[in-house]
């Protein structure tokens, strides 16, 4: 039996706890990722018919002399060369560490993220490089996130790598009383790990388990730092959009919008248990943005009917995240609540408004669907087209094609 499959399943699962126990090893990020694609590059040409016992301990051995060759023949790093020497034996993964609490809980992939999110880079950057290493997220995924050029996230990646190696910034899992300074950047984590599946085709392998794995992360996290409302409010934003997984799509595979969704279909589960963490955090009595967007989540979820939705709070729930955390993305979201609450031409004006989405699809979705609404046929067309452009995923390509195909009928009637 060929390797290869063996491999790419050790590889898929054990990434992220190699990866950490070769971070902390090394204190390089590039050269425990070039190091472990070198020991998989061994792996595929070593193992044959035969696949070791332990593959990830073969796989961290080998990572780590892999390491030692690439320092000796750059004749840099003499410190951390000599001090690898003395290292006897396999570098250890985290489960093998104990005493502190957030080690205690034996989650490398945890841990991973709170020792990637480090004060001394900045949060965009920290962000980006945790996403990266931990969920092996590609530049360009990372950089759709982000609403920039994919050049220019690879050089904030390659930036802040640069400066934990020249920095000598210290990759170890910080100790508890550590933790808060990087919670921020910890939450914004595990939020675009749950964007990424949730935003990748349905019949995507990353659909579900990258959701997934951002739901049990998130709890974790609340469950570390118990006493920190937006840990709890993100954990309900989560659950709340999770909730409707099973009526986002037709058995086709179409992209069913919230308003025509069959609510019998919502996890009410998943929606009580959201609820109560929510209320649980708004009485610690320190609201935040996660918060507030899953109190918006929560009034979707609470109306029987999509008539019955309270947009006008929806509005004033925006409005009040625009105020404390502003950005185009959130500017757009209180532009279309307005739309439905006031109607779509004011929700038009705040939407022509926005600077910093000319490649974001959705923006152009929205727009064109108001110019539409507005009986505005031919600046809709345009609209939809433009956004049909910029999507990505397959689904949102065909459900935008549908309605641009629903345009031109009607401009030939």
């Amino acid at each position: 039996m060929s390797p290869a499959p063996v491999l790419e399943q050790v590889y898929s699962e054990q990434r992220a706890r190699m990866l950490a126990a070769l971070i902390r090893v090394l204190g390089d990020f590039e050269l425990a990722e070039d190091a472990l694609q070198d020991a998989c590059a061994l792996a595929l040409r070593k193992w044959g018919d035969t696949v070791p016992d332990d593959p990830v301990a073969w796989l961290l051995t080998a990572a780590r002399n892999s390491a030692i060759d690439r320092l000796r023949r750059a004749q840099l790093g003499r410190d951390k060369l000599a001090q690898l020497a003395r290292q006897r034996g396999m570098v250890t993964t985290m489960t093998d560490f104990g005493a502190e609490s957030l080690l205690s809980m034996g989650d490398e992939r945890l841990s991973l993220i709170f020792t990637c999110c480090h004060p001394a880079l900045a949060e965009d950057a920290r962000v980006a490089l945790t996403l990266q290493a931990m969920a092996g997220l590609t530049a360009g995924q990372i950089a759709r996130m982000f609403l920039v050029s994919e050049p220019t996230l690879a050089q904030r990646l390659v930036r802040a790598k640069r400066k934990i190696r020249d920095a000598g910034i210290s990759l170890e899992v910080p100790a508890d009383h550590l933790l808060p300074e990087r919670l921020s950047s910890v939450l914004a984590v595990v939020y675009l790990i749950f964007t990424q599946g949730y935003t990748a085709a349905h019949d995507q392998p990353e659909h579900h388990t990258l959701t997934q794995e951002a739901i049990r992360l998130g709890k974790l996290v609340a469950t570390l730092m118990h006493n920190e409302p937006e840990a709890l409010g993100l954990v309900a934003l989560l659950l709340l959009h999770d909730s409707r997984a099973a009526a986002r799509y037709s058995p086709a595979g179409e992209v069913i919008l919230l308003a025509d969704q069959d609510r019998s279909r919502w996890d009410r589960a998943g929606i009580t248990e959201a609820i109560g963490l929510l209320d649980r955090a708004l009485r610690l009595g320190r609201p935040g943005p996660y918060q507030m967007q899953a109190a918006i989540a929560a009034l979707h979820a609470q109306a029987e009917t999509a008539d019955q939705t309270d947009w006008p709070r929806i509005a004033a729930l925006y409005a009040e995240l625009l105020a404390v955390a502003p950005s185009p993305v959130v500017a757009l979201n209180h532009a279309v609540a307005v739309a439905t609450a006031s109607g779509p031409d004011q929700g038009l004006a705040l939407i022509d408004r926005i600077d910093g989405l000319g490649r974001y699809h959705l923006l152009h979705a929205a727009r064109a669907d108001l110019l539409r609404r507005l009986g505005r046929t031919a600046a809709a067309a345009v609209a939809y087209r433009r956004a049909h452009e910029l999507a990505v995923n397959p689904e949102d390509r065909r459900f935008l094609a549908r309605r641009l195909h629903d345009l031109d009928i009607q401009e030939t009637r």
